[in-house]
């Protein structure tokens, strides 16, 4: 029997399901193999009802959605997030944690009342749900999600990177941006994924595959340091696709109470 897939879009640019939809040679395999219930991006007749497999993208950002993604993974037997906002965030979650949420809120929205719905400050699915596996990328790799997307319907479990993009920059023989040339990459504490795209020519990782686990943040915070870069700046970075996973050690580090010994390198 064919296993009934959903795939659903919460906040976030759609990026990985147009990854999907723009996989022209794939998709006649993808409805083909599968049973898709739901892709309110590719067909008119999505429905609810039970689920062997949901792949969700977007952080959750409001009541309704919070409501919504809790009703999906309560009829669901597998929950993949796709995209680095829906695991880790995304942009919209980069100053998770400031205290400042209201402010920036204020700012854009002014002091109307809303009645619509109730927003929060940005989170990843799984500060809601469970997850069982994660597919980060901004957007996603094609390759990589139909790689997942086969080894589930078949019941194998699928193997996701998680080790970091220096390695692919070693398998495509890249000279290190960080070391060699003083360029602020975050390839280091970046999870693998992409393909080493941007330091393939000659630009610095930015961290838009989220970060890889077990990273050592501190170290790399330290280099950027001797390169001149300030906290601030550096925090700036590690925060833009860190996401909830980056935002504890990253503040530790800027108030010089990580243990690591970088209290000297406040300013």
């Amino acid at each position: 029997m064919k296993k009934k897939i959903g795939i659903y879009g919460f906040t976030g640019c759609a990026g990985d399901q147009l990854t999907i939809i723009h996989s022209e040679n794939k998709l006649i395999e993808f409805f083909n193999k599968a049973s898709i219930i739901s892709f309110r991006m590719a067909k008119s007749d999505s429905k609810d009802c039970e689920l062997d497999i949901a792949f969700i993208e977007g952080s959750i950002t409001t009541e309704a959605q919070k409501t919504r993604l809790i009703e999906i993974r309560e009829r669901t037997r597998i929950i993949v997030a796709i995209g680095s906002c829906a695991c880790f965030g995304g942009i919209q979650s980069m100053m998770l944690g400031d205290k400042k949420y209201k402010e920036r809120f204020l700012k854009v929205y002014g002091k109307k009342k809303i009645t619509i719905d109730r927003a929060f400050e940005s989170k990843p699915i799984n500060a809601f749900i469970k997850v069982d596996f994660c597919l980060p990328g901004c957007p996603i790799n094609s390759k990589q999600f139909f790689s997942i997307f086969t080894k589930l319907i078949n019941d194998y479990e699928p193997v996701i990177y998680n080790f970091s993009l220096c390695t692919e920059c070693k398998w495509h023989e890249n000279q290190c941006l960080l070391t060699e040339r003083n360029l602020p990459c975050l390839g280091p504490v970046t999870r693998a994924g992409c393909g080493a795209v941007c330091p393939e020519y000659g630009i610095p990782c930015v961290g838009c595959w989220g970060p890889v686990d077990e990273a050592n943040v501190a170290y790399e915070f330290k280099l950027l340091i001797e390169q001149g870069f300030s906290p601030q700046e550096i925090a700036r970075k590690l925060r833009m696709f860190g996401g909830k996973a980056s935002q504890e050690l990253v503040r530790k580090l800027t108030t010089g109470k990580e243990k690591s010994g970088l209290r000297k390198y406040k300013k």
